[in-house]
């Protein structure tokens, strides 16, 4: 029953004191969300109430299907910017067939995520850098405020105009700046930051908003050329139904993907970010079920594709949450108070929303992170600017698959160079007992004829290449053959990996030695047997114990080399 339904585990903590925390983390929670999601629908290019939509539908059945107990989900900047790159290319943004390919792409994405968590497909999150999403958002944020630029200066700027035309047309346009429009979105901006700095308790972006309807409305602005967004539907989220028709999937198939993606990596990040700190343990497979269904679900409601976000999140824990009951809370809330407001929204300036998206887009720029990866990290600062300058330069959804795949690549890279330690029998002064040491952390004599090395990581066909560089260095250079593995470093060893280890016993045999292994863990030791690949390199060269390993190849050993051995560093050369 907990496997399908996942909520009944924390139904079980719910009290007086833990429903008077959620009540009180939920109200926070929509006072932040409602000027959030207005802005974040427009990011997307949808109408503005979709973003409120989303921050309704969305929360609720991730809270309960989910595993993290602080996660917030709904609309997000980054998943917006990509919902908004996919669709504009096939039509224009904010209009009827906009919303459908956008509520389509959103079921995709969420049939793609629940594949994902029921396939247990969760610990693949632990492979991609998180330096990946780091990298995107930054760029994101850099797109998103050129694409406000039009809106806060005034300017006309061609719809569907890349990052350098765009700049190109708001420095060829200056003089054309219409100075009220950009007074109202400074004036804005500014209240945001003030807010945030002097009041952190209070929703700044709200109030924001708010003096920048006033300024607006003091300036006399549909005289002074200034927009407003128009009145948002006082109503709760209407039934939809995405497009199902063959070619509407085939064409949104690719980007539904690349939106899945990212929407995993980000709520699964943000939930361990939390988890962290509330000391809670996280479910990945649960999540990407709670995130799939969300989205899936949240089509049939007119809310567009959602993720985990960590301004929400953050603020959802620090206000006291006890379990999701607050994320529920929070969207009941978001709808009593669109149905109450939202006429009000006739006299949001557009100028307004572009000063606080523009405030928006900077917090996402992770300045601190971004310092610390770059002083620290060559291979994470390539990941780092590899994915920031191709969400500038290259469409977002590449963007994305390409920041994953270098991040794999280089995780492989990593995992295919092992640390091979040579070790030699030690004398433990206090116990009297010889120990296997590392000779690079102390000079030992080592046996001419008897090699004993260990491997501090996985033998797979990535890492096939340079065991197998590493032996014939052994054999070449120091005119080893027998060479024992000491394997309690080993945690797996595939299909791949058996094979290359059957083919160097070989090699050795034929020279007149042998490899050997001591200490295999017993599910990698099951393998071996299942694979036969015991059987093809014999059960003699398979050891429990390392004094008895070295027992049995000291005597396959050549007797008359020892007979001339001068550093017998084995027991069995003194006798």
């Amino acid at each position: 029953m907990h496997t399908f339904f996942p909520f009944l585990i924390w139904f079980k903590l719910i009290n007086k004191a833990s429903l008077k925390a959620d009540f009180m983390a939920g109200i926070t929670g929509a006072v932040i969300v409602l000027p959030q999601g207005v802005a974040f629908a427009t990011i997307a290019g949808l109408p503005p109430e979709y973003g409120l939509y989303t921050a309704m539908v969305t929360p609720i059945i991730a809270a309960l299907f989910g595993s993290s107990y602080h996660l917030i989900s709904g609309p997000t900047t980054a998943i917006s910017i990509v919902v908004f790159s996919s669709i504009s290319h096939y039509v224009e943004p904010g209009s009827a067939e906009f919303v459908s390919m956008a509520l389509t792409l959103t079921f995709l994405a969420g049939v793609y995520q629940l594949a994902f968590g029921l396939a247990r497909l969760g610990a693949l999150v632990n492979f991609v850098s998180h330096t990946v999403v780091i990298g995107f958002t930054a760029g994101a944020a850099i797109l998103i405020i050129t694409s406000q630029m039009k809106s806060v200066l005034g300017i006309a700027i061609p719809k569907g105009e890349s990052f350098l035309h765009t700049w190109y047309d708001v420095f060829a346009g200056f003089q054309h700046i219409n100075l009220y429009i950009l007074a109202v979105a400074t004036i804005t901006l500014l209240v945001a930051i003030a807010s945030k700095r002097f009041f952190p308790r209070l929703p700044n972006l709200l109030i924001a908003l708010i003096i920048g309807g006033l300024t607006a409305s003091l300036l006399q602005g549909e005289q002074q050329g200034i927009q407003f967004i128009g009145e948002i539907p006082a109503k709760l989220p209407p039934l939809s139904l995405p497009d199902f028709s063959f070619a509407t999937l085939k064409m949104l198939a690719p980007d539904a993907f690349a939106v899945a993606l990212l929407g995993l990596i980000e709520a699964v990040s943000i939930s361990r970010a939390i988890a962290s700190q509330s000391n809670q343990h996280i479910e990945p497979n649960q999540e990407f079920i709670g995130q799939g269904l969300s989205n899936m679900g949240g089509s049939f409601f007119s809310s567009y594709a959602g993720s985990g976000s960590f301004t929400r999140s953050g603020v959802n824990y620090a206000s006291g949450a006890k379990t999701p009951l607050s994320a529920i809370f929070a969207a009941i809330i978001l709808a009593l108070i669109v149905l109450l407001i939202a006429p009000l929204t006739r006299y949001l300036p557009t100028a307004a929303m572009g000063g606080v998206i523009l405030v928006v887009a900077y917090s996402l720029i992770d300045f601190p992170h971004i310092k610390h990866i770059i002083h620290n990290s060559k291979t994470e600062t390539a990941i780092l600017l590899t994915t920031f300058f191709a969400t500038l330069f290259l469409e977002l959804e590449f963007a994305i698959y390409m920041g994953v795949l270098l991040s794999l690549v280089i995780f492989l890279a990593k995992t295919s160079i092992p640390e091979i330690e040579t070790l030699a029998p030690d004398k433990d002064e206090k116990t009297g007992k010889h120990i296997l040491t590392n000779i690079n952390d102390k000079p030992l004599n080592q046996c001419p004829q008897f090699k004993i090395i260990r491997f501090d990581m996985s033998i797979y066909f990535g890492s096939i290449s340079h065991m197998q560089n590493r032996l014939h260095k052994i054999v070449e250079n120091e005119r080893i053959y027998h060479i024992l593995i000491e394997g309690s470093g080993i945690n797996l060893i595939d299909l791949s990996g058996a094979e290359a280890l059957v083919a160097e016993h070989k090699r050795l045999q034929a020279l007149g030695g042998g490899l050997y292994f001591v200490g295999l863990h017993s599910a990698v030791y099951e393998f071996a047997a299942r694979t036969c690949f015991i059987k093809q390199i014999g059960g003699e060269n398979f050891f429990d114990a390392k004094k008895d390993a070295i027992h049995s190849i000291y005597s396959r050993l050549n007797k008359d080399v020892c007979a001339n051995c001068q550093v017998q560093v084995f027991r069995e050369c003194r006798y």
